[in-house]
């Protein structure tokens, strides 16, 4: 929850979330826009919240622009086509189905039946997008040797990481990752699993990555760096 809410210019409201943190000697400010739109304010033991929110004002202008680059969420309606996983889906809404139903037709194009009623259309899409998601990922780690593979998958909706691997063996990925083309998502696990090999960004690490993917590694990783921010267009 909250602290206190920061309105732009705009009219819509941002929530505010301060902290206080020992041993900290300035107040720091951190916008965030993913995937819901913050203001996090860390300040020292003995600054007053008064004094956190007047160095949030005098950062007005900063904090205008970077919410003002905020993408809207696009909504998933009826009739709407997306795509993810590589696929292009048409979205229907069948309230007599109680179960979603994916269609694959002969001439390439893809129906997704989603049942139920139609305040939860959105829900069901972004569920069954999710599962489909882990799914094709574990498929894609079936590819490498076994000695890669980790000991579970975890699905995350994170904002600052694609990917993460634990020194326990789990490695999560951020579901997101199914509405990038199908060779940046297969980037994204590569890099994961050479991580249970380095655990660092080193030389070899790197090489690693290189070695599991193939060609075109660092134009999949430059595409992720330029169009990173669209994969949270939708939900």
């Amino acid at each position: 929850m909250s602290d206190y809410d920061f309105v732009l210019s705009s009219g819509k409201s941002v929530p505010v979330i301060i902290t206080t943190r020992r041993g900290l000697r300035n107040i720091t400010l951190r916008p965030k826009t993913l995937p819901v739109c913050e203001i996090h304010i860390s300040k020292p033991w003995l600054t007053p919240t008064s004094a956190a929110l007047r160095f949030l004002e005098q950062k007005r202008s900063w904090c205008e622009r970077i919410f003002a680059s905020v993408p809207a969420k696009a909504k998933v309606s009826d009739g709407d086509v997306i795509e993810f996983l590589g696929k292009k889906v048409l979205i229907k809404h069948n309230p007599a189905r109680r179960a979603n139903e994916f269609i694959e037709c002969d001439d390439g194009s893809c129906v997704l039946v989603v049942g139920g009623t139609y305040d939860m259309l959105e829900r069901r899409v972004r569920d069954f997008i999710k599962s489909e998601f882990l799914s094709t990922v574990k498929q894609i780690i079936k590819t490498t040797p076994k000695d890669f593979w980790p000991s579970r998958v975890a699905v995350r909706d994170t904002s600052s990481r694609w990917g993460s691997c634990s020194t326990s063996g789990t490695i999560s990925f951020s579901w997101r990752l199914a509405f990038a083309p199908v060779d940046v998502m297969r980037y994204v696990v590569m890099h994961e699993l050479a991580h249970t090999k380095h655990m660092d960004h080193s030389p070899a690490f790197w090489k690693q990555v290189s070695d599991l993917y193939g060609f075109g590694v660092e134009r999949a990783k430059r595409w992720l760096n330029q169009h990173g921010a669209e994969l949270h267009k939708y939900f």
